[in-house]
């Protein structure tokens, strides 16, 4: 029988995760624990269709919808895992991760994922009606995504629909109603997160190939930079258009430059053949996101 100690990753042994008991270590790494930067990915377009449709007292939303971009990354990892573990055991990266390597038992899986959805539905019951009920329709999508890579050339695009849902329901949780605005921050996030998902396939397309399943970033091949280039450009668009749809002045565009300078340099140094930059120019999106909820908040508080 392999040891305990050959079946850890290093990743648990220090770190955040190597500071927890052992015990939770596994739990800890089928949660990203160490890894925030999907939460991030997952929070920004809330946080975005808050800002835009700023009210007076609203402001609480913005920790509720961080404590809820945990919870439901987390969950997502811990399914993601789950469904792929057959699949994670014949790849070199991903053959210790918890559930792959039997650290886990399904069980206790699930266990973890009922505990994470219930800090979701707390947050939940923080919205009214509507943004619950949009909220919700998420579900289904969610599921489906990890079956997707096994499907499509572009499971980017459907990560794209489920990373992006909270923009459908930031805007509602404010304003009560559902209105165009949270409509176009939708579709540009969408394009978004294609473009920079498929940054971070660039690091697997080997891994990806050897097991048979499909990514943009394998579909795109050495056009991958173009690809990642011509999605932001129209993720900018359409946050444009967002913008201009609460307040139709060109200089409220301005507020976008920043965001499209940082995208533009991310698809200029994007290389199909370096995954290390890749990864390094995905993570990058956090700050990408920050500057996206700015020109949100200034237009949105601008526009009241």
């Amino acid at each position: 029988m392999t040891a305990t100690t050959d079946i850890v990753p290093d990743s648990e042994r220090r770190g955040l995760i190597g500071a927890l008991p052992p015990r939770l270590r596994p739990y800890a790494s089928l949660m990203r624990l160490d890894r925030p930067i999907g939460t991030w990915l997952l929070y920004w377009p809330c946080a975005w269709s808050v800002a835009l449709a700023v009210v007076d007292g609203r402001w609480s939303l913005l920790v509720w919808f961080a404590l809820g971009a945990f919870a439901m990354r987390s969950a997502g990892c811990v399914y993601n895992d789950f469904v792929d573990r057959d699949l994670d055991r014949q790849v070199e990266r991903t053959r210790l991760r918890p559930l792959a390597s039997g650290r886990v038992s399904a069980g206790a899986a699930a266990m973890l994922i009922a505990l994470l959805c219930g800090i979701g539905l707390v947050v939940l019951l923080q919205l009214n009606w509507l943004a619950a009920a949009v909220a919700l329709g998420s579900v289904a999508p969610v599921a489906a995504y990890p079956f997707m890579k096994r499907i499509t050339w572009w499971p980017q695009a459907w990560l794209g629909l489920v990373f992006s849902w909270g923009a459908l329901v930031g805007w509602p949780a404010v304003r009560g109603t559902f209105d165009l605005p949270a409509l176009l921050l939708w579709f540009g996030s969408i394009a978004w997160v294609v473009g920079y998902d498929t940054l971070y396939a660039i690091q697997d397309k080997e891994d990806d190939a050897l097991v048979g399943v499909k990514s943009s970033a394998r579909r795109l091949g050495a056009r991958a930079a173009v690809g990642v280039g011509i999605f932001y450009a129209l993720a900018i668009a359409l946050w444009g258009a967002a913008l201009w749809s609460v307040r139709p002045d060109w200089l409220a565009l301005a507020a976008l430059v920043p965001a499209a300078l940082h995208l533009a340099s991310q698809a200029l140094r994007a290389d199909p053949a370096d995954g290390e930059l890749a990864l390094r120019l995905f993570r990058s999106n956090r700050w990408c996101g920050l500057l996206v909820f700015l020109a949100m908040l200034v237009v949105g508080v601008s526009a009241r």
